[in-house]
């Protein structure tokens, strides 16, 4: 068995080597999973860069999502079984051959479930759901603001967004992705290549979902209707920092807040981080994960699949990801 380490921060072709693994031994609460695909998220790139703090000392195998068939159980394991096919939120370690993982941060899915559509489910659409829906709660006839409307957790914002019967604003880079983003259900599209979204909007706007940062932050701060919340879930403008000065900078211009200003105009900041759910709030990330699941099965969302690599290609995919060449969910097949 093999899994694809992280050894070094950089471009792919020097960050990534594939390396032999044992199965090992789950713990008493986890089960161990025999993958037969793995996620990749832009997290993943940031990790990649050497620009995410929460990645675990190098070499390490990064990664936070994976499909596959439960093979070992803890003996306090009591939801699962050898042979359950499975999601699993692995926290890092994701790329990989087999995983173990707590038995929280694992969900049976159906036996003919794509696997593609299954991995966006662990992180971008729970990710997604606990921004709108446990965090805070869209209601019908707000308006919403979701930049990156084209990636996994945008396309899943629209789709969980579209189901509140909420107005929906999409930023995206190109006419391909603006189109997508029709498709996924947004109302009102912005290049924002071509166009300044917070000179569009002519509306304040109830909810701003943000994974760019920077001046994005700040422009879509100002757009709120009093009452209104902004939720931020990704800096993706820091990776275009190439030192210190550029990502102080940056950081800078996500803007200076005060908490009387906030109280003052009853408006709210929301910060998503689903690592720290996943450590301090375990069962929301199952109810998350839990609830998103059950509404693919209903036919509610559906999580659209940019592309599914062979593992050895990581390289590319790594590189489409970080170039904006992909839409949607991606990830590897062993």
């Amino acid at each position: 068995m093999q899994a694809i380490y992280l050894v070094k921060n950089g471009k792919t072709k020097e960050a990534f080597e594939f390396r032999d693994i044992q199965m090992t031994e789950p713990k008493d609460n986890e089960v161990g999973v025999i993958v037969e695909a793995s996620g990749i998220n832009f997290a993943d790139v940031v990790a990649r860069l050497g620009q995410y703090q929460d990645c675990p000392p190098l070499p390490t195998i990064i990664g936070y999502e994976a499909v596959g068939r439960v093979e070992k159980v803890g003996k306090d394991v009591t939801t699962l079984k050898k042979g359950d096919r499975v999601l699993a939120f692995t926290r890092f370690g994701g790329y990989s051959q087999y995983v173990t993982q707590q038995e929280s941060a694992v969900a049976k899915i159906g036996e003919d479930m794509d696997a593609g559509k299954a991995l966006a489910l662990a992180t971008q659409y729970s990710t997604a759901f606990y921004a709108c829906s446990v965090a805070t709660n869209v209601l019908p006839n707000e308006t919403v603001l979701i930049h990156a409307g084209a990636g996994g957790v945008g396309t899943a914002l629209i789709q969980l967004c579209k189901l509140k019967n909420a107005k929906i604003y999409a930023t995206a880079g190109s006419e391909s992705k603006l189109e997508y983003c029709r498709k996924q259900g947004a109302h009102v599209v912005i290049n924002y290549t071509k166009e300044d979204f917070s000179e569009v909007i002519k509306e304040p706007i109830d909810f701003a979902f943000d994974a760019v940062g920077a001046d994005n932050f700040r422009k879509s701060y100002k757009l709120l209707n009093r009452g209104g919340r902004i939720i931020g879930y990704g800096a993706a403008a820091m990776t275009d920092a190439s030192n210190i000065f550029s990502k102080a900078k940056m950081g800078l211009q996500f803007g200076i807040y005060h908490p009387a200003q906030l109280l003052m105009e009853s408006r709210s900041m929301i910060g998503v981080n689903m690592l720290r759910i996943a450590d301090y709030k375990p069962d929301t990330l199952k109810y998350c994960m839990e609830s998103v699941i059950q509404l693919l099965h209903e036919g509610k969302i559906d999580p659209h699949v940019g592309k599914m690599y062979a593992a050895k290609d990581i390289y590319q995919a790594h590189d489409d990801m970080l170039d904006r060449k992909t839409m949607g969910k991606i990830g590897i097949v062993w």
